[in-house]
């Protein structure tokens, strides 16, 4: 890419933050460091019977041997570990050197009647644990919080024991506050772990770091492919002629492609189809910056007109929102056009009525209505008139009037009472004021074109007058509109491009 190496920046940033953290973790904080795991916490709901020496003598009351009364009981086993990267001697311990004591184990709300040493990973951990080494049990002050006290144990890299400790609730209810250990190490720390079946927090934290830096990475690279080479870009000027219907997609196509293509000027002149084919025909052989878009073939007369297939555009009829209906047959369409109906009743619509807008003679738009809905067989219409005179005369029975583009037929469907038209159909559904009708029950969708059941669609044509230079603006802008960006552009406003159809012959040139 142009400018500041972006991508460089990121690769750098995606292998320091990991660095940075490994040594932070491992060399730095975590070189010495012990780490506490409560394995299990739970209620104790029937007698006691222990394996470990020392247990039960303790639970047990002195004499006759008869059990105490003790209630609301629990058991708790926590894992005592090296989790660091070097061995922690007794002097790492940051209490006082006259203190035995290393470790303290609280219980909130509980009070310990009983604890041993379950499991030690080496056994000269023992020597450590012993009675006398400062290993025992106690209460705060206001005898709310048990406390086990561990001597300042040697432990290698790696080495674990665990204490079994069992509890009375003094206070509270319902589920006990969880365990704490308070200590503190010299250049280290001692901080709670987790098993390791599940997965730490830190390193998600890291991993989803990674992936979003890859992520950007790949967006990055991504539109970069799809942005035109500056070798592919056509440098000059580039006039865009043709359908109304399409012009909102080719503009914004053109929109992306100057952000890649700076040195192209786009000129845009959208009247109609037949207007823009007429223009490349007669002044478009010596000016290879020329290019009509129409909604359909370009039919007969323009022998000297090469054509380049685009997308797969959809239509739909329209209606004023006062008519009422959602959905016309085809053949109600056609005997509204051919003037046979002439109010909204006969259709299932009020009694409103019917105003039939054409666009103009020469609309792409208005051969593919034809073509796709009306047939070839229609008698003619009535003959029309202005479309603000029907508004402002408000003749009897059905009158007809014509639109000469896409934005004045929108805007007369949406100001005038009881009419019917037609449009492109992204643009008619987003525009306030006009709404779409549905085609014997088919609504306008791709797939419902590629299986035959909605009419009212076309094959969105680019034509030269004969062939272009490659290095021309005009043909640099048709594999744009072709290629990665062009198509989502042209996708975003609700058409397919012909290379993706199943069946890419669907878009074949029609003679």
């Amino acid at each position: 890419m142009n400018g500041f190496p972006l991508e460089i920046m990121l690769a750098i940033i995606g292998i320091a933050v990991p660095i940075m953290a490994f040594v932070w973790e491992f060399a730095l904080v975590g070189r010495k460091r012990l780490g506490y795991r409560v394995q299990m916490d739970t209620p104790v709901t029937g007698e006691i019977e222990s394996v470990f020496p020392g247990v039960l003598p303790q639970l047990r009351p002195e004499g006759d041997g008869a059990a105490p009364e003790l209630q609301d009981l629990s058991v708790v086993l926590v894992r005592i570990e090296n989790n660091g990267l070097t061995d922690v001697d007794s002097t790492d311990y940051a209490s006082p050197a006259s203190d035995q004591v290393g470790l303290h184990i609280h219980f909130p709300h509980r009070r310990v009647i009983g604890m041993a040493v379950t499991e030690l990973s080496d056994d000269a951990l023992g020597d450590s644990l012993k009675p006398g080494t400062g290993i025992g049990s106690r209460e705060d002050a206001q005898h709310r919080v048990g406390i086990v006290d561990l001597p300042k144990v040697p432990m290698d890299r790696g080495d674990h024991y665990k204490i079994l400790v069992i509890l009375q609730r003094t206070a509270g209810a319902g589920e006990y506050p969880a365990p704490m250990v308070r200590a503190k190490l010299k250049g280290g720390r001692v901080s709670e772990t987790r098993s390791r079946s599940g997965v730490s927090p830190k390193l998600l934290g890291l991993i989803g770091f990674l992936v979003a830096v890859i992520a950007v990475q790949f967006v990055v690279g991504l539109n970069d492919q799809d942005a035109p080479d500056a070798a592919d870009c056509g440098s000059g000027k580039l006039t865009l002629v043709g359908s109304t219907a399409f012009e909102p997609a080719v503009r914004d196509a053109a929109t992306a492609y100057a952000k890649h293509c700076s040195n192209t000027a786009f000129t845009f002149e959208f009247d109609g189809s037949d207007r823009g084919l007429s223009r490349v025909d007669e002044g478009g052989k010596n000016d290879p910056g020329l290019l009509a878009i129409t909604d359909g073939p370009k039919g007969v007369g323009y022998p000297n007109l090469l054509p380049r297939t685009l997308a797969l555009s959809l239509f739909t009829v329209i209606v004023n929102p006062g008519v009422g209906v959602h959905d016309l047959s085809a053949q109600q369409i056609r005997d509204i056009y051919a003037g046979r109906v002439d109010n909204w009743q006969l259709v299932g619509g009020p009694d409103l009525p019917v105003r039939v807008v054409h666009r103009a003679l020469g609309s792409g738009t208005r051969e593919t209505f034809r073509k796709h809905v009306l047939g070839d067989d229609q008698p003619p219409a009535p003959a029309a008139t202005s479309c603000r005179t029907l508004a402002a005369t408000n003749p009897p029975g059905a009158s007809f009037c014509e639109a000469p583009v896409t934005n004045d037929m929108l805007k007369t469907i949406a100001d005038l009472p009881g009419s019917i038209g037609y449009s492109e159909y992204s643009d008619a559904a987003k525009t306030p004021g006009v709404k779409t009708v549905t085609i014997d029950g088919h609504r306008p969708a791709r797939d419902q074109v590629l299986d035959h059941t909605y009419p009212f669609w076309s094959v969105e044509y680019a034509y030269s007058n004969g062939e272009l230079p490659a290095d021309s603006p005009a043909a640099a802008f048709l594999r744009f509109l072709t290629g990665g960006t062009g198509k989502d552009v042209l996708r975003s406003h609700g058409n397919t491009p012909c290379g993706e159809l199943p069946n890419p012959t669907s878009c074949s040139p029609e003679k």
